[in-house]
Formats: structure tokens, sequence, C-alpha cells
């Protein structure tokens, strides 16, 4: 991909972001997910053959989706260069959720702020897989920040990272990785033998987009405040904190987060009525407010744009 294909990827998705009526790889890479995991289901009944089936599904279906990218372009660039660098720009651009974050987080604090709690729960739900039927504010917005930190890395930087290395295609097949791990990647009873592959692959593929965006959101941190301080204390959050998630990667931009906005986050959420407890990171003793789901999303947007600075320079360079 060229500086300015990546440019224009990003401002497509600032201006339209998500809307329902645009056909979208990633639910039609979720609706072929689904389809092979009920196929495995009727065919595998050992736990063995479950992994081997899950391994095959983690491999295939990325690997999939990378060669019809690669085939979509190159035969949109046989007609002519004009319809290829579109059709480039048109699926790197589904590759990129800031925008689809953002209006998330917006429905969040509007509810919140119209006193609209179980308009505020029915949204937080749409973007959270813990419980929320009876969430008091503050947990809500714990909820909400935490997924803002998070999707930071998969819905921004770390589509960014993979359109700078290996263009759209890439891109999309880290997206089919993504989608595999947040629908069968559990490590609950149905999901644990055909999902620990996609979940595993889930985890390499982040590793280094995960640590670029907490740099980056303690950079966001300061440009946003315009102290300093603030990202003096997101980068302390971050070096103590952001090991102790049990995740291997979504630890770093929640600490991060944590430090920027000077908050706690984690704690006992529940799932299905059980409850699972999460590391603290943060210092903070102060209680969340709804105007932190508006601070953490202007930090989400300052960290998008640093991180598409940093692409388009990678690929203007190269």
């Amino acid at each position: 991909m060229t500086a300015v294909e990546v440019l224009l990827a990003a401002v497509l998705d600032a201006a339209i972001g998500d809307p329902r009526w645009l056909p979208h790889p990633v639910r039609a890479i979720g609706a072929v997910i689904a389809w092979c995991d009920e196929r495995v289901r009727r065919l595998c009944r050992s736990p063995g053959a479950l992994r081997l089936a899950g391994l095959g599904l983690a491999l295939a279906i990325p690997a999939a989706v990378y060669l019809a990218g690669r085939f979509a372009i190159e035969q949109a660039e046989s007609r002519s260069h004009f319809f290829g660098h579109a059709v480039t720009i048109g699926l790197a651009f589904t590759t990129l959720a800031g925008r689809d974050l953002l209006d998330h987080a917006r429905a969040v604090s509007r509810e919140l702020h119209s006193g609209n709690m179980p308009g505020a729960r029915e949204a937080v739900a749409m973007i959270v897989g813990r419980d929320t039927d009876d969430l008091p504010e503050a947990e809500l917005v714990r909820a909400t920040v935490e997924t803002i930190a998070e999707s930071t890395t998969d819905g921004v930087i770390a589509p960014l990272f993979y359109l700078t290395v290996g263009g759209a295609p890439l891109a999309l097949a880290y997206k089919a990785v993504n989608t595999l791990d947040s629908m069968v990647g559990h490590l609950d009873e149905r999901h644990r033998d055909v999902g620990w592959a996609s979940a595993r692959l889930d985890d390499l593929a982040n590793w280094i987009p995960a640590r670029l965006a907490a740099l980056l959101i303690v950079c966001a941190a300061g440009l946003t405040s315009g102290r300093w301080r603030r990202a003096s204390d997101s980068w302390l959050v971050l070096w103590r904190d952001g090991g102790k998630h049990p995740s291997p990667n979504s630890g770093r931009p929640e600490a991060a987060m944590a430090g920027a906005l000077g908050v706690q986050l984690g704690g006992v959420n529940y799932y299905d009525g059980r409850p699972q407890e999460r590391p603290r990171l943060g210092d903070g003793t102060r209680t969340l407010t709804r105007d932190d789901i508006a601070r953490a999303s202007r930090i989400m947007v300052a960290t998008y744009g640093l991180g598409l600075a940093l692409a388009v320079a990678a690929l203007w360079l190269t």
C-alpha cells in the first residue's frame, strides 16, 4: 500500500465508520466462522479431534481471507490502476474501526448524561461480553473505558500496523484472526478445544500492536491534557501494571489508559452470572464518572492520529 491509500482509508473511516447498510468483510467472515464451527462440532466428537479442527480453522480462514483480498485487488488492477487503488482503499477502510468505537462510546455517554440507565446498560452490552443488567454507573463507565483502551489495539493500531507491513490483504487476514478469537477463542466448555488455536494466534498477532498502542496512549495522554505529567503517570502505570492482566496483550493499553486518566481499572466482572476477578490497574482512588468516557475517547482519537502519522511516514519513506 501507499501512504496516500492508508491516509484515504483512515479518512473514510472517520467520515462514515461502519454503517450497517454497507456490506462489510468482517460480517462475512463471521458468518463463515459460524458455519464452520457448527460443521466441525457435528463431525468431531473427541477433544483431540476438536483441537485439531480448531487448528485448521485458525490457519485456513485467515489464509483464505488473505488470498481473497489479494485476488480482488489484482483483478481490480487488471482493469485499471484507478479501480485497483479504489478497491485497495475500500478494503483497507473496512479493517479500521476507530469511528465505530467512538460512536459506541458516545452512545453510552449520551444515555448516561440523559439519566437513562437501562439505555446505558444496553449500549454497554453492545461492546462488552460481561453481564450489564445490574451495573451501576461507575461500572458501566469502567466497562466502556476498558473497551476503548483494548479496542484501540484491535480496532485501530493493529490494522494500521498490518496495512503498513503487508497491505490490505494482511490487514484483512488480521481481522479474520481477531474475529475468530472473539467468536470461538474462549475458555468455556463449548469453545475450549475448538478455539484454543484461534486464541493463541490472536495473542501472537496482537503482541506488537498492543505494546505500540500502549506507548501511543502514553503520548496521547500528554497531548490531550496539555500536561506531560499525565504522560509520565501513564508510562509508570503501564510499566508496573501492564503485565498483570491474564491476557498477554490487553493489560498494556488498559494500564496506559488507567494512568492517563488517573483512575483504577479492573475488578470483578460477571459473565453469565459467574464472577471473574481482573487485576487492578492504576492508582486512582476516585470513582469513575461519565466524563471519563469522553476523556478516554479523546485519548483514543489522538492515539489513532499518532498511529496514522507513523504508518504514513513509514510508507512514505519506503
